[in-house]
């Protein structure tokens, strides 16, 4: 591919993934009860953007994506009490926050792909909760945060719906892992051994995993609102006790023997 052909398909294959990740962070699958909220993946397409293009390119990207979530939260600055707090809601709530999600490809050449992609989540989403945190304990203190022990404060806060969206944002990444390759000039399928048929077991696989990350990322659904104090807004891990436990439990184990007869099927078949 020409250097020319290769920059379209790159800033091509960037704008789409923005603006799916765009959408994302608009469809909420949990609104925490006393405030807060986890989306579905919406960091992902950054950190592949970043993984597959370098970290130079995966800044401005993020730096891009920022922007338009700031662009999405103007309302928050309707709160700031001085210009200094809008510069900080700005920087610490969007622009850096945002920003870290350029380091998605940090990693790339150290470790294997899902390693490196599930690292670099880790790495992007505490940066971000870092910033959420900092924005909490100064522009917000005496305003939604108490004045006192805001550091504290806004560490327990900021940790009821970062930990969630950090944890369904690895799970993410590892699946898209399972299933593509990230390393090449295009995104492609995992390569797998095909069946005698032509049949890969590619499917059966991308079916197993799919109903195993439903299946977790239903639980952190489920459990995530509680450990957030409906009065407060703290981290309430007491909440858990009022949890539906074996309804879970049931719900974790129907999805892992799924995913286990799936694989089993799927070895099987690539075997004949």
């Amino acid at each position: 591919m020409s250097d020319r052909k290769s920059s379209v398909y790159r800033l091509t294959e960037s704008a789409i993934l923005l603006a799916v990740a765009a959408v994302l962070s608009v469809l909420k699958i949990v609104d925490m009860p006393y405030g807060g909220s986890i989306t579905a993946f919406s960091m992902l397409p950054l950190l592949i953007i970043a993984y597959r293009h370098g970290t130079r390119w995966g800044l401005f990207t993020a730096f891009t994506y920022s922007l338009i979530q700031l662009l999405l939260g103007l309302d928050n600055f309707s709160y700031a009490t001085s210009f200094l707090a809008v510069v900080m809601i700005a920087l610490f709530d969007y622009l850096l926050a945002f920003f870290a999600l350029g380091l998605g490809g940090a990693f790339r050449k150290k470790l294997p792909q899902g390693a490196a992609l599930g690292l670099a989540a880790i790495v992007s989403g505490v940066l971000r909760y870092l910033c959420h945190v900092i924005s909490g304990c100064t522009v917000w203190a005496g305003l939604s945060v108490p004045t006192k022990e805001a550091v504290v404060y806004s560490l327990s806060y900021n940790a009821t719906y970062m930990i969630p969206e950090i944890v369904i944002l690895v799970l993410g990444s590892v699946y898209v892992s399972r299933l593509l390759s990230l390393d090449g000039a295009g995104i492609s399928r995992a390569t797998v051994r095909r069946t005698d048929e032509g049949k890969p077991s590619w499917v059966l696989s991308s079916v197993a995993y799919t109903l195993l990350l439903i299946t977790t990322v239903g639980d952190v659904v489920y459990i995530a609102p509680a450990l957030q104090n409906a009065s407060s807004g703290e981290l309430f891990f007491t909440g858990l006790a009022t949890l539906n436990w074996l309804g879970v439990a049931i719900f974790t184990a129907v999805g892992v023997a799924l995913f286990a007869i799936l694989r089993v099927i799927a070895t099987r078949v690539t075997k004949k």
